[in-house]
């Protein structure tokens, strides 16, 4: 079985890269290797999926010729190329090419194959808006950028599998954090802070915000959990998180612990967009792919602490 995975050299991308290798899967990696952030920090995933013979294609959804560039089979794509966050360094046209043509790129791509793909989008909980607590089937009312263009990337997806041209599914994460998690995300850059004596940004307010903290193992079992399930999950969005709601005070709390030290604050303006609760309700994923999360904050934070100081 062979799956293309868009990302790969990406914080969840390459935890995915890994896990479907060791399912037995032939892997093909791709990725843009943008310059978002630090290119040399993708560069050490690359290696390191490298050093387990998972090799990943240099290639831009926007620009490159996929049909010239992209094997004409394969049984599964998943699709995590995305420009995140709300950065206000990143323009409008930022997110739209690299979350919605590209995706529409790569479905184009999927229409000229005889043997169609599952194609498994990797969405977010942005779409829902400010507060995502709700059932997949409820209104979403994204209030940023990202949330705005990873909703109309889905749609395109799905307008691909209404019309019958494909088959696939649509899983909404929720803050995944971990191993190799961005250094413009909350607890690298906290840890990087404790560690190296740093003033952390911390956005005005935020520190009361509350999320679904989720491990980067559990997101990836609830995503190869698709797998075997394609029938049950076609035309499906599902939340894949942590029901364990924690305020951003806690994680910051959580590293402190770890590190053995107190980081100082560096209060900043709030931003514009940035979600107030996330909750993720898993019912859904529980139902059709018996999701189960399991990896406390603490847990997770210790795995992630380890990582950074092998790492830098």
């Amino acid at each position: 079985m062979k799956v293309l995975i868009t990302g790969a050299a990406g914080f969840i991308g390459s935890h995915a890269a890994e896990r479907f290798h060791e399912l037995g899967f032939e892997v093909i990696g791709l990725d843009n290797f943008s310059s978002y952030y630090d290119v040399s920090l993708k560069e050490l995933n690359a290696k390191t999926l490298s050093n387990k013979n998972i090799e990943i294609l240099r290639l831009d959804l926007c620009t490159d010729d996929l049909i010239k560039e992209l094997p004409s089979q394969v049984d599964y794509v998943l699709h995590f190329s995305a420009h995140p966050g709300i950065s206000a360094s990143s323009s409008f046209e930022d997110y739209l090419l690299n979350n919605i043509v590209a995706t529409q790129n790569l479905l184009a791509w999927i229409e000229t194959l005889e043997n169609k793909p599952f194609f498994i989008n990797i969405a977010t909980s942005s779409i829902y808006g400010l507060e995502a607590t709700q059932e997949e089937d409820q209104l979403p009312l994204p209030a940023s950028s990202y949330g705005v263009t990873k909703l109309a990337a889905e749609q395109l997806v799905f307008s691909y599998i209404r019309r019958g041209l494909l088959k696939g599914t649509s899983l909404r994460l929720y803050s995944v954090y971990g191993p190799r998690e961005r250094p413009d995300k909350l607890y690298t850059r906290l840890i990087d802070c404790g560690l190296n004596h740093k003033n952390f940004p911390l956005f005005e307010g935020s520190e009361k915000h509350i999320r679904s903290f989720t491990y980067v193992k559990d997101i990836i079992d609830g995503i190869t959990s698709v797998i075997g399930k394609e029938e049950i999950c076609n035309g499906e969005i599902i939340n894949l998180g942590n029901e364990t709601e924690s305020a951003t005070a806690e994680g910051i709390a959580a590293v402190e612990k770890i590190l053995g030290v107190k980081i100082n604050m560096n209060l900043i303006p709030a931003r514009s967009g940035d979600q107030l609760q996330t909750k993720a309700n898993i019912d859904k994923a529980k139902r059709l792919l018996n999701y189960n999360p399991q990896t406390t904050l603490l847990e997770g934070v210790k795995a992630q602490v380890k990582w950074f100081k092998e790492s830098f």
